[in-house]
Order: structure tokens, then C-alpha cells, then sequence
């Protein structure tokens, strides 16, 4: 289990009041998320400079020193990328932190592949060896990015370095996770798999629920942040400043919607929105947190 926090804006944003100072900031969400669980097991934030994705990750809890502040105080981008991490495959390391990276990709996960022990020999068998020699670390998540990007790449709907078809993508990640839905279930039926995904190349998002929370809010136009009280973009006179955040929880003040579970969601490189229907969750999934 983790926390998850996705941002897509039209101009180069500081993030660091969202991460670090809001009343539910993901530093604090590290420390207790709102059924009072920590998030201890490492950290991650990868953000966008032009097309060039950096990820930096650390395997100690966000709330513990100054490395996540600070390193959250340098982030200025359109498209950022974080996550704190409570460790359910995989002992607590860097190479075990989200977001990983593939190319210009960026990905995160909060939740468990159930079943993995029996399924890892299966997911790797359909991953290319190129993309099998870039997996560095033990978790479920990475060998899941790994095994969506094989897919996704296999349709032709992406390279390695960007989108080619954003609504095909789309229909590739929900067809994928589907699958794998039921692969879970088969391999442990008594444990249903979370699911919650978010996966960009900086220029679009793609972003999953099922069976773990997960909310969005859209900003329209320049606003005095609600922490500090000033805006935090690099904003051009006569431009319309739009914006659109992801996270496990609600981080602030603004109106947050909840995402339907068994959801797809995509911000487009325009930053419109849409939301379709992986499959429709079941009574047994709608109650389980």
C-alpha cells in the first residue's frame, strides 16, 4: 500500500507546498493517511524538464530529515510524479522506490499484485528482454510497469519516449489491467488486487483506481496558493493557466472529486480530461478500503 500523487499543468509549476505544507500533504500522509497507517518504506518524486524526466528516490520515510522537502523545493515542471511508500513486495530500497522510470516514462503504483509469487514467471515470459534487463529491483510495481509498457508497446500506441495514440493507449491499459484482474484472482481469490496506477511521459497521464482511493481536483487560472498565499507558476501574461491533480487522497482546501473505481482516467497533452469504465467493480470490491 501506498500513497500517490499526479500533477499535469499547461505551464511550469512549484509543487512544493501540495507535497510538503498542505494540511494533508504527502509528507504527512507518510507519517498517517486517513485511517492512520504510515507510509515509511521510501519515497519518490520525478518531475519533467522539457521532455527529460529525473526521478529521485529514497528508501527512508519522507518525514524523516530534510531530503523530501528539500528535494520537493527544487521541483518546478508541468508534469510531476510522486508517491511514499509502504512496502508490501520487496524490502525497503531505492531500487524498490516508485516512480520508475522507462525511457521518457514515469510510473507509480499504490497497491499489490496479489498472486505475484505464482505470477512473476508469467509476466516476465511476456516482457522482451530489453525490458526484463531494466527491471533493477524485486516489487510487483516495477515488473507490472514493465509488463504494461511491453504491452502498450506491442500495439504501437507508444514508443519509448512518448504517445503515439493517447485513446488507444488508453483502451490498452484498461484491456491490460483487466487481465491481470483476473490473473490475481485466479492465482489468490481470496485477495483481490489494488490496482491503482498512474503512468505519463510528461506530456500526457494515464491514471487507474481500483479498489484503492483516489481523487482529482482541476485548477483553472492563477490563484495566491492557499499555504503561502502567493501563486507558484512560471505563468506568461495572456496565457489561461490550467491544471490537474491526482492524488490518494484530498491535499488541500480545493474541491476534489473521487474517481469512480474501476476507472481509467487521461489528461491529454491540452489538459482535457476523460474518464472511462475498466469494468465495473463488484460488491465484494466497493467494500474493501
Amino acid at each position: 500500500m501506498c500513497r500517490l500523487y499526479g500533477f499535469r499543468s499547461n505551464e511550469p509549476t512549484k509543487v512544493e507546498c501540495t507535497l510538503v505544507h498542505a494540511q494533508n500533504a504527502l509528507l504527512i500522509q507518510s507519517r498517517s493517511d486517513e485511517i492512520g497507517r504510515a507510509h515509511s518504506d521510501g519515497w519518490g518524486i520525478a518531475y519533467y524538464d522539457d521532455r527529460e524526466p529525473h526521478v529521485e528516490r529514497n528508501a527512508s520515510a519522507a518525514h524523516h530529515g530534510l531530503h523530501f522537502s528539500n528535494a520537493a523545493e527544487r521541483v518546478y515542471s508541468p508534469t510531476v510524479i510522486s508517491h511514499v511508500r509502504l512496502a508490501t513486495v520487496g524490502i525497503p530500497t531505492v531500487e524498490n522506490c516508485h516512480p520508475f522510470r522507462f525511457g521518457n516514462w514515469v510510473f507509480a503504483h499504490n497497491g499489490t499484485v496479489q498472486g505475484i509469487d505464482q505470477l512473476r514467471p508469467i509476466l516476465i515470459d511476456e516482457i522482451s528482454v530489453d525490458l526484463q534487463n531494466g527491471i533493477v529491483g524485486d516489487t510487483d510495481s516495477e515488473l507490472l510497469f514493465h509488463w504494461l509498457m511491453q504491452r502498450l508497446l506491442r500495439h504501437r500506441v507508444v514508443d519509448k519516449n512518448s504517445c503515439l495514440s493517447l485513446d488507444e493507449s488508453i483502451d490498452v491499459i484498461a484491456e491490460s489491467l483487466t487481465l491481470l484482474d483476473q490473473r490475481c484472482r485466479d492465482a489468490e481469490p481470496r485477495k483481490p488486487a489494488k490496482l491503482n496506477t498512474v503512468l505519463t511521459d510528461g506530456h500526457v497521464m494515464i491514471a487507474s483506481r481500483l479498489r484503492n482511493s483516489l481523487h482529482w481536483t482541476h485548477r483553472d487560472g492563477i490563484r495566491d496558493c492557499e499555504i503561502c498565499g502567493i501563486p507558484h507558476v512560471n505563468h506568461q501574461p495572456g496565457f489561461h493557466y490550467k491544471a490537474v491533480v491526482l492524488a490518494s487522497e484530498p491535499l488541500s482546501h480545493e474541491q476534489w472529486s473521487e474517481i469512480p473505481d474501476g476507472s481509467i482516467v487521461s489528461i491529454d497533452s491540452q489538459l482535457e480530461t476523460r474518464t472511462m469504465s475498466m469494468r465495473a467493480p463488484t460488491s465484494t470490491d466497493s467494500n474493501l478500503s
